[in-house]
């Protein structure tokens, strides 16, 4: 079964590779392709798309209005950033409005492919550099109270988690199936009062949860 895709691009041969690589009917089906995300919305609901992946510097409302209005109409559509902007305040403006992850157009197609993939089962992909501007940014200067009672394990998988790891990944660090990584991250999302993975890592950063060196 194959994820519908709609790609927001206005470059328009990058649009049209970004078809090529993932239209392949066997993991995503690209339902869609627009040069604007100003009507995102109506798109979705007339494709039926259950994957977006979204440019931020677009004529129009631009891709960081875009993911906010997609996440207020439909939550459960998931949202990859793909851009060339590696700079704070739009890594962070996307992430508080909804994105499901944030890759940079320098990634190599299969860690695409990779990514897309991961969002689909629940992870926040993000590019290695973007993962360590989230993670320096949010350092903490001194221990905070664990408010959440996570376990020495779950706040492991919870830190991998906001680095941007893949369950695979994370199982692999942590010598542990992937099927006990889901276990562990529903136990996180239970404690914390959230429903998935973006919602996990925004509250981990808004709380300070993570100690971070």
């Amino acid at each position: 079964m194959s994820y519908k895709l709609l790609i927001f691009e206005d470059n328009t041969k990058l649009r049209q590779s970004l078809e090529t690589l993932l239209n392949d009917e066997k993991n995503f089906s690209v339902v869609g392709s627009f040069d604007n995300c100003d009507d995102a919305v109506g798109c979705i609901d007339m494709l039926k798309a259950e994957l977006v992946i979204m440019d931020i510097d677009m004529p129009g409302i631009g891709g960081i209005e875009g993911v906010k209005q997609i996440k207020q109409h439909t939550p459960d559509v998931k949202v990859i950033m793909h851009t060339v902007f590696d700079d704070d305040n739009r890594i962070f403006d996307s992430i508080c409005n909804g994105a499901d992850g944030y890759l940079l157009k320098n990634i190599a197609p299969v860690q695409l492919i990779q990514s897309l993939q991961e969002v689909m089962e629940g992870g926040v992909p993000m590019s290695p550099f973007v993962a360590q501007k989230v993670f320096h940014f949010f350092r903490k200067k001194n221990v905070t109270e664990n408010k959440f009672n996570l376990t020495k394990r779950e706040k492991e998988i919870l830190e991998l988690l906001v680095k941007g790891n893949s369950y695979k990944m994370i199982a692999n660090v942590c010598t542990i199936s992937v099927d006990t990584v889901k276990r562990h991250l529903q136990n996180v999302y239970h404690k914390l009062h959230v429903n998935c993975g973006t919602e996990a890592v925004a509250k981990a950063l808004q709380h300070k949860i993570i100690m971070l060196d």
